[in-house]
């Protein structure tokens, strides 16, 4: 009988973090949470320590056995670049806290593992996991898809390493 797999999936964010919780038993996957945390603090510091702590109670209360989340962008704002790198960074913080591993992969590969386009849009991501997974609904935010589409790249990256196991 096949052990459940759980995996947290992040899209990190310094105004919203989108989030996805992927669970697979039997090669069969689904969502039993998904969502986007809006960070309403002015302060930088103090909104990086709302990352750390939203993680920390995601990764509490769901137990994932693994921790997916997407690299920042590299985009042409420099500035922008290093506050999403500083807040994946804290939310990366907050997994490995709990021993739980990690890996992260670019918005160009979370892209193509879910709809075969690393130039998808967001909607199109989201459309995916709507189908892929039989939802009924999407969440008002995106960003929780894209949290979630990070967990499913994860799953299928791993899925298809020769030799990898199962926790």
């Amino acid at each position: 009988m096949a052990k459940e797999k759980i995996i947290l999936g992040i899209d990190p964010g310094t105004n919203v973090m989108g989030y996805g919780v992927l669970v697979i038993k039997d090669q069969v996957m689904s969502c039993p949470s998904m969502g986007a945390v809006q960070i309403k603090e002015e302060d930088y510091g103090l909104k990086l320590k709302v990352i750390f702590e939203k993680t920390l109670a995601l990764v509490d209360d769901f137990k994932p056995d693994e921790f997916a989340i997407e690299a920042p962008f590299f985009g042409k704002n420099v500035q922008s670049m290093l506050k999403l790198g500083r807040a994946q960074g804290v939310a990366m913080a907050a997994a490995l806290i709990r021993e739980i591993p990690i890996a992260e992969y670019s918005p160009r590969k979370v892209k193509q593992s879910i709809t075969g386009s690393g130039a998808a849009s967001k909607e199109q991501v989201a459309a995916m996991i709507k189908s892929m997974l039989k939802l009924e609904t999407l969440p008002k935010y995106l960003d929780a898809t894209d949290g979630l589409a990070v967990a499913i790249c994860h799953h299928f990256q791993s899925s298809n390493k020769l030799g990898s196991g199962s926790k």
